[in-house]
């Protein structure tokens, strides 16, 4: 079903020709003239709302608590003739998703609205996926919506089932011990502990005593026993993190524990039954220190019975709006800060960036320009030079003369495309608009828009 989207102007020629320019590239649409037509209208569902600022009667902005608070998630986007940046700033804070000066290009509005659709349908997929799981995992939800996190997390939903060792693969800062932590939650033990540890994280003196336990007076300092994390783990879950920093000597021991499910704390001759559910991570290349030596290859395999790699930020930048999302919520409540949203070009900056420190990196940005913030919306400024003014590639082409605007750069460039599909199908329209994927009408409109005439527009 088509997405239903509500315009309301009191200009009959704006709304008619937003409604022909919607309509050609597949939404369904609606039009109101004034405030009160528009509550009318809200008898069936809409998903996105175009409203004018400046009516009769009720304007936009007074309008629009009633449209937000009818339309729970539908993005409003207003509309002005009579712009200025306090008007926009007034109607982002009163919940707007977007502001729209006019004249603005067709493909202005429609980039708006795809871009205020597609973060829409981020956030309830969102919702959807955090469901089952985020009480459990509590203060640390999962926050994906992207197709290879939502296949990742199908994939340890079903292993969360089984005692399968599970290893997590992948660069530092996705995000494992969260994912580890839902797998907790999915499963039989969600009740029984879930105990972390980050096995680069304690000197290798301390590490064995750490993992296995000591009885007291089993060496110097040793003045109480000590149970260890396998044994506190006991029911539940063990999350043995950097497991390829794990020192050769621990390994063998950590083997036996794995194999024979049972621990033999320093210092005591009996060994204690366990059972404990072990998911390992690392960031390291486990089978290249196979190969070389570093690793051992008996151990590696004890590990790799369910291996799962996860995915660094860059290879699914659809989560990145979601995150900025998720962390600007929680510094807002731990930082007192009144920051409710983030500013597009912002947002677009964020999505755009290669992230080699992912979500932790993420996490940093974002509380940084939470702190640097002085709206109640993060801008450019908020953000680290690095991110906010990347540097231009050394290969990037001029402008032709001098003319700097993305705009009219992005028109070029859809009338130079649409111009070599015609060509390469000989004028056939419909094949064109394949070549291109986008709808036979929405091409019409363009051929219309941009002056190219030609070809036969019923061609198959």
């Amino acid at each position: 079903m088509p997405d239903r989207i509500l315009v309301v102007d009191d200009d009959e020629a704006l709304r008619e020709s937003l409604a022909l320019l919607l309509a050609a590239e597949g939404y369904e649409v609606v039009t109101a003239g004034d405030a009160a037509a528009a509550l009318a209208r809200l008898e069936e569902p809409v998903d996105v709302v175009l409203c004018d600022v400046r009516m009769p009667g009720r304007d936009g902005l007074e309008l629009l608590p009633d449209l937000i608070r009818r339309l729970p998630g539908a993005p409003v986007l207003l509309m002005s003739a009579y712009g200025s940046g306090d008007l926009a700033v007034e109607a982002l804070k009163r919940g707007a998703y977007d502001y729209l000066a006019k004249p603005f290009q067709p493909s202005e509005v429609l980039l708006a609205i795809r871009k205020a659709r597609e973060r829409e349908r981020l956030r309830r997929a969102n919702t959807l996926l955090q469901r089952d799981v985020s009480r459990a995992v509590g203060d640390r939800p999962i926050v994906a919506a992207s197709p290879p996190m939502i296949d990742l997390l199908e994939i340890l939903e079903r292993a969360a089932e089984y005692k399968a060792t599970v290893l997590l693969t992948g660069e530092s800062g996705t995000g494992k011990e969260v994912l580890a932590r839902a797998i907790h939650a999915q499963s039989g033990r969600r009740n029984q502990a879930f105990v972390a540890v980050n096995c680069a994280a304690i000197p290798e003196a301390l590490l064995e005593s750490e993992l296995f336990g000591h009885a007291r007076g089993a060496f110097t300092g040793a003045d109480r026993a000590r149970r260890g994390l396998f044994v506190e783990a006991d029911g539940g879950t063990l999350f043995l993190d950097e497991i390829g920093e794990l020192p050769p000597p621990l390994q063998a021991k950590l083997l036996r524990v794995l194999q024979e499910e049972e621990v033999m704390p320093i210092g005591e001759s009996k060994p204690r039954r366990i059972d404990v559910r072990v998911i390992a991570a690392t960031s390291r290349d486990l089978e290249r220190d196979v190969a070389s030596g570093r690793f051992r290859e008996d151990l590696f395999y004890r590990l790799d019975v369910f291996r799962v790699r996860v995915p660094p930020l860059r290879e699914r930048r659809d989560d990145v709006p979601l995150l900025v999302d998720h962390f600007i919520a929680r510094f807002r409540e731990t930082l007192g800060k009144p920051v409710r949203t983030i500013a597009d070009e912002a947002l677009d900056r964020l999505v755009a960036h290669a992230w080699p420190g992912n979500v932790r990196e993420l996490e940093n940005v974002l509380e940084r320009a939470m702190i640097l913030a002085d709206t109640d919306r993060i801008t450019l400024a908020d953000l680290p030079e690095a991110i906010a003014a990347p540097r231009r590639k050394a290969e990037a082409a001029p402008a032709p003369s001098g003319d700097f605007s993305m705009r009219r750069a992005r028109r070029r460039f859809e009338a130079e495309l649409i111009r070599r599909a015609l060509d390469a199908t000989g004028g056939n329209r419909t094949r064109a608009a394949r070549l291109l994927e986008i709808s036979h009408r929405a091409l019409l409109y363009k051929i219309k828009e941009y002056g190219l005439g030609g070809g036969d527009a019923e061609s198959a």
